[in-house]
């Protein structure tokens, strides 16, 4: 899992409870705890996939476009860090001639790809506003 991917779920909730729902990247950044700019690189994707939209001037800034009780986790997921949870290498060598090194690669692939899709499954029954909520519960605590 990425830092790009939690920015982004906490970026598009925070613009969820903004009731004009738009906010500069020094606020996001701020409430965040991170940089403007690692806010507006996690914006410019948001912004490619339809998330937001930005506004020029004073007052301006990025404003959530689409409803976040619509808006899963599994689409955030999917556009910042889809095949995060497959590392990049893995053990063993195809080429070996041992029954677990040359098969534990493939295996793990299947494994990662395998749990992927769960993950996918289970956040695709979270919403931004789902989220929102459970947020205002921990107020309640």
């Amino acid at each position: 899992m990425n830092s790009e991917f939690t920015i982004a779920v906490h970026s598009l909730v925070y613009l969820a409870y903004k009731p004009e729902r738009m906010a500069s990247s020094e606020a996001i950044a701020d409430n965040v705890a991170t940089n403007p700019a690692r806010i507006r690189k996690v914006m410019s994707c948001l912004r490619r996939g339809g998330y937001v939209d930005t506004r020029e001037g004073a007052g301006g800034g990025y404003r959530l476009t689409l409803d976040p009780a619509v808006v899963t986790l599994a689409d955030v997921y999917r556009l910042m860090a889809q095949g995060s949870v497959i590392p990049g290498w893995c053990s063993g060598n195809p080429e070996m001639d041992c029954v677990v090194g040359s098969n534990m690669r493939e295996v793990m692939d299947g494994i990662f790809c395998k749990a992927e899709k769960q993950l996918e499954q289970y956040f695709g029954g979270i919403t931004i506003s789902d989220v929102l909520g459970q947020i205002h519960e921990c107020e309640d605590c």
